[in-house]
């Protein structure tokens, strides 16, 4: 293993990762670990490598790298994308069934409405058919008061005709002339 200290390199080019483009600033990491792990390992002897060569490879590594890392940024921003769509689509379904739910609930309701709308209509049928009942006996029992009264009344005027009758037969003692 070869310790490699690369010359004049903190002087030239950008130095950080935020004075490059988003994507790249991934490789310069890799760089920067690649050349921390060279540097960790027990020194051998000093090699000074060229700042072009660094550059070269650097280009060279990146443009391996780089298409297939972008398509598959690009592959993963459209799995994203398609995932909040299936995300929104599911809540709506999660809402149309929560709304199927509530309609299940309103009909239920509805139906015990009904239910309860037609005990009513044959109370009211009941009662009604019990009015014209109590108003029929009561139309029967005055008849029957009257028709008392009129047989009683009867009997009476015949009891006070037969009482005349008796006092007109009870022999009346004949005048003395």
């Amino acid at each position: 293993s070869l310790h490699m200290e690369v010359e004049g390199m903190e002087d030239e080019g950008p130095s950080s990762q935020s004075e490059l483009p988003q994507s790249e600033g991934v490789y310069v990491q890799s760089e920067r670990q690649a050349s921390l792990l060279l540097e960790s390992s027990a020194p051998v002897e000093n090699v000074f490598v060229d700042k072009k060569a660094v550059d070269k490879l650097t280009e060279g590594l990146l443009s391996h790298y780089l298409p297939d890392l972008q398509s598959s940024k690009r592959a993963l921003q459209e799995l994203t994308q398609n995932q909040l769509i299936l995300l929104d689509t599911l809540d709506q379904e999660v809402t149309k069934f929560r709304e199927c739910n509530a309609l299940l609930d309103l009909n239920s309701l509805f139906t015990e409405a009904k239910v309860y709308h037609n005990k009513l209509v044959n109370i009211r049928k009941e009662m009604i058919m019990l009015h014209e009942k109590t108003t029929k006996l009561k139309k029967r029992s005055l008849k029957l008061q009257q028709q008392k009264q009129k047989e009683a009344l009867e009997k009476e005027q015949q009891r006070e005709k037969e009482l005349e009758r008796e006092r007109q037969l009870i022999a009346k003692p004949a005048k003395r002339t």
